[in-house]
């Protein structure tokens, strides 16, 4: 990516020419490029898998499935953001710093789905940097600075979890793990372009990436509109637009 290209799209001054014959990995930002050009909402799932689809083994072993250009990918995605969203299981599980590290950028609002009070107030993600924190949820004995959500009967549907953000000016949302979170949202319609990104290994079992309620039919699976593109160390990334660019998204925001 060309550096000059990609601080002008941060920094808001200008915006790549998404055509036909654009590059895949341009296109593959088109959502979130629209999105920030017309300053609306839109809600963005990214998850790193396996040639076969697994996140994880069945001890729970991701690090790391995906390469240096796929972690790239997903710090350019948290830069294109207002705020990242994860589940307790993956704060637990991988103690995330949710930050830009690795392109230009600004670091997200980082967002907690935590109705039970399990991620410890010294986990990394809490960090007093600058960077607002917020949970749904969460312990009791969290750093002052943490802004809290409550959580009515231990739960939030996804709608409501976009609405509440909303309020609080994130509009532009990644959902970034685990599977069970984004696959409540995928179910529930939130989610407006999912980005796959996979390694080159096979597990033949472990934790599987994407799982919704079952279907019947073929003719009832989303269909998305798919864009596709190699990095330069053979990760794979697939692009999967569920609302076109120029619709509003899914949900309520």
């Amino acid at each position: 990516m060309l550096d000059k290209t990609w601080h002008d799209l941060i920094e808001g001054t200008d915006y790549p020419d998404l055509r036909a014959d654009t590059p895949a990995f341009w296109n593959a930002f088109a959502t979130l490029i629209e999105a920030r050009r017309r300053d609306r909402a839109c809600v963005v799932a990214q998850l790193g898998l396996s040639l076969d689809g697994r996140i994880a083994t069945q001890t729970g072993d991701s690090k790391y499935i995906n390469g240096r250009d796929a972690l790239a990918h997903l710090h350019r995605l948290r830069a294109l953001v207002d705020a990242v969203i994860v589940g307790s299981g993956t704060a637990l599980a991988d103690d995330p710093q949710l930050t830009v590290r690795l392109c230009h950028g600004r670091h997200p609002a980082r967002v907690v789905i935590d109705p039970n009070g399990r991620v410890s107030p010294r986990a990394r993600v809490w960090a007093d940097d600058g960077t607002r924190s917020l949970v749904f949820g969460g312990a009791p004995d969290l750093p002052a600075h943490v802004e809290r959500i409550a959580v009515p009967g231990g739960d939030i549907p996804p709608d409501r979890l976009v609405t509440e953000l909303a309020q609080r000016g994130l509009i532009r949302l990644l959902v970034e793990g685990g599977a069970d979170t984004l696959g409540r949202f995928l179910a529930d319609g939130q989610i407006t372009s999912l980005h796959l990104l996979y390694g080159q290994l096979i597990l033949g079992s472990g934790q599987p990436g994407v799982v919704l309620p079952p279907i019947a039919k073929l003719s009832d699976a989303l269909r998305p509109d798919c864009k596709t593109h190699v990095f330069p160390d053979g990760d794979i990334l697939v692009a999967c637009d569920l609302v076109p660019p120029d619709q509003d998204a899914g949900g309520t925001a």
